[in-house]
């Protein structure tokens, strides 16, 4: 039955497979850019970027984040300001536009749940707008109202009803002062009591504080609370989650037995109130257990469909695989921010030429600036088209739960789902990261002023890399996964697959390993073929030495230590190059689909080539070690082949950030906005500034001149 929910889903991705409608008859939302000083560069692309757009999208998306971005545009409460706010006022006007959202109500609770890619891009919109925002929303309609509707039971219904009501405000209090990624490990607990059939949760000591809940330091009026579940009989049955009431909604003051506060200003996303919580024998329902995967009867006694106490646990946490899937979507939108940005700058900022030239020459056609900013666009196609359809896979995911599924093929689906997801935030998110910083500095001293936005994506898109799971924690569940596959397969004789695919490569491992790198000129690395060979390599090369590594561990040391000991350029190298070709793999099969127009074919293909051997390259010294390059003429070639991609990919550049780019008004920057206009807008934005004229308040101190030296010989 999964099985065709997920080709019934798969078959709702946009329009591809259909005949699309003409970008000619969308006027209303494929406008032409405004004339300027990136003219010269979108009249060399060498496809149409509004195909492109509407290729990837479709139209009902982009009509869909279209008709958001002019609502948020025409609402006053939306305007865009240079004005510094403090913390308060950041925290007030995130919390007023996110209630300002159910207002508008642009996905219904059924929507959310029948237009899945709607819903995802109504989340790019509203993080790009202001990520915030977006998080204070979406942590309460999504976090908390989809875990509990996931998560528990008809008996529930109720909270979900009154979260997409905003008559609560929910967040997700996992995570403790001392314990992050140990989830097993939290102390928080929750005490059946059989003669009141309540729950009574207490924290043992500050340690145990809930710390780090978004929306729980000023206004959330009810969490998820994950705690460590007692029955009468003195029984700890793991880790559990509750419903769990903390203000009153009516004045959003503490409820007796909550001890909750704010945690203060952080490094970015300071719009959202991120929180601690402590309790004090606080008595909630029996009722209020989220029964999903474990239940507690009236008289005390557990109960739970699960045999396995270890799959149970991993049940009770399916929320946080939603969470990564999310995230991953979440880097690519900062992705999808700062590429327009540093690319239209360096298509019109112009420094030096060669002395023959009558002008400046823009700073895009240095190849060293093609070098730092190309392939990161390149991965921001390759990672936006994995992101997108991996959302779709987790999708399936969850229809399959909601249908009631028990098939051996939809818990092999959650394996392989989570095993995916806790490499592909770390790669998203390290990727962004990167990208971020890298056109920071592309853009010079422009890139530092805080106006032009680049600083705010790169500190918003920073706890992408630690929430939901350290990355570097993370990947050794994915490792894990990869691991055992091959270890049962060896075991039991069988092949080696998976519903996704994404592992069903390995069982031809020993062929594999028996490859070398056989590109002999620029042209053969031009099709990624090439580098989705060397993928598949170094993947079952991993899968070796990884093996071979925890074995003479193993021999040794205990099993814990032998694991912890072998994570360094084995199971974690394994884990990230996993993700690389199952991502890789992807975006090839987009740019060679023979339903993908032929006249976008080409730069796709250029650009899937390009992020191959981009992200390859960081694997050599391995692929060296490994035997399958000898020599130094492909190490030679594989960096020339980038460089020419490079230099082939810098007249469609503009065109392809005007794909991915949102509304003007969304990206918030004075030199990304689309006309070109890089120094007029940036001087008015500075203009714009509070005081920009003005002398300081405290002028005076200016004319109270030191006496120089005069502290000099003073004690303290």
């Amino acid at each position: 039955m999964a099985g065709a929910v997920h080709d019934n889903l798969k078959s709702t991705d946009m329009t591809r497979g259909q005949s699309p409608p003409s970008p000619d008859t969308m006027g209303d939302i494929l406008t032409d850019f405004p004339s300027g000083p990136l003219d010269k560069y979108r009249k060399r692309a060498s496809f149409d970027w509004k195909k492109m757009k509407l290729f990837l999208e479709g139209e009902e998306i982009m009509r869909f984040k279209m008709h958001v971005s002019k609502t948020l545009e025409a609402d006053p409460l939306f305007a865009r300001s240079f004005e510094r706010l403090s913390l308060e006022q950041l925290r007030e006007v995130a919390f007023r536009q996110a209630r300002r959202l159910f207002e508008y109500n642009f996905l219904t609770p059924d929507e959310r749940k029948s237009e899945p890619l709607k819903r995802r891009s109504l989340g790019f919109v509203l993080q790009m707008y202001d990520q915030s925002m977006s998080a204070k929303h979406g942590l309460s309609v999504q976090m908390f109202g989809a875990t509990v509707m996931n998560s528990g039971s008809a008996r529930h219904q109720e909270f979900v009803d009154k979260c997409h009501k905003m008559d609560l405000w929910g967040c997700f209090a996992l995570t403790e002062l001392s314990h992050g990624s140990n989830t097993k490990a939290m102390r928080t607990t929750a005490t059946y009591d059989p003669d009141t059939q309540e729950f009574v949760l207490n924290t043992p000591d500050f340690e145990a504080t809930k710390i780090w809940v978004g929306n729980l330091g000023k206004t959330a009026t009810h969490t998820v609370l994950y705690a460590q579940l007692y029955t009468p009989d003195g029984k700890c049955h793991g880790l559990h989650s509750f419903v769990v009431p903390i203000r009153d909604p009516r004045t959003l003051l503490a409820l007796p037995g909550v001890f909750v506060g704010d945690m203060g200003e952080k490094l970015g996303q300071n719009g959202l109130d991120n929180g601690f919580l402590a309790f004090n024998s606080l008595r909630i329902p029996r009722e209020n257990l989220l029964n999903r995967t474990g239940d507690v009867s009236p008289d005390g006694k557990y109960v739970t469909p699960y045999k396995d106490p270890n799959k149970r646990f991993g049940a009770s946490l399916g929320a946080l695989s939603g969470g990564r899937v999310g995230i991953t979507g979440m880097c690519v939108a900062n992705l999808q921010m700062c590429m327009p940005i540093a690319i239209r700058y360096s298509a019109v900022r112009r420094q030096f030429g060669p002395p023959s030239a009558k002008e400046e020459i823009p700073v895009l056609e240095y190849q060293l600036q093609q070098w730092r900013l190309l392939p990161y666009l390149a991965a921001t196609y390759a990672l936006e088209e994995f992101s997108k359809t991996f959302f779709m896979d987790f999708v399936s995911l969850q229809i399959g739960a909601m249908m009631g599924d028990k098939s051996e093929r939809q818990n092999e689906l959650g394996r392989e789902i989570h095993a995916m997801s806790c490499a592909s935030k770390p790669l998203a998110g390290w990727t962004a990261r990167d990208a971020v910083q890298e056109c920071r500095e592309a853009c010079g001293g422009h890139g530092y002023i805080k106006v032009n936005r680049l600083g705010e994506i790169r500190d918003d898109n920073d706890p992408n890399c630690t929430y939901e799971g350290d990355n570097n924690v993370i990947l050794q569940q994915t490792s894990n996964y990869i691991l055992s596959k091959v270890q049962s397969a060896a075991e039991n004789g069988g092949v080696i697959s998976s519903p996704v695919g994404s592992v069903n490569f390995l069982s031809d491992m020993k062929a594999i390993l028996k490859t070398h790198f056989s590109a002999n000129s620029i042209e053969e690395c031009g099709n990624s073929e090439v580098s989705l060979a060397a993928y598949r390599w170094l993947v079952c090369y991993l899968v070796q030495e990884s093996t071979a590594k925890i074995k003479q561990e193993l021999a040794i040391k205990d099993a814990f230590t032998a694991r912890n000991d072998s994570q360094a350029y084995y199971c974690r190298s394994l884990a990230l190059a996993y993700i690389q070709h199952v991502a890789l793999q992807r975006f090839h099969n987009l740019a060679h689909n023979p339903e993908t127009p032929a006249d976008l074919q080409p730069v796709l293909q250029k650009m899937c080539a390009l992020y191959g051997l981009w992200s390859l390259e960081k694997h050599l010294a391995t692929l060296y070690e490994g035997g399958y390059i000898t020599g130094g003429q492909p190490t030679k070639l594989i960096r020339s082949s980038i460089l020419h991609l490079c230099g082939l990919l810098k007249d469609d550049a503009v065109a392809l950030v005007d794909v991915i780019a949102p509304t003007d008004f969304i990206l918030n920057s004075p030199i990304g906005k689309s006309d070109g206009q890089i120094y007029k807008n940036l001087y008015g934005a500075i203009m714009q500034g509070p005081k920009v004229l003005e002398r300081p308040d405290w002028w005076r101190e200016f004319c109270n001149k030191p006496v120089v030296g005069s502290l000099k010989n003073s004690k303290l």
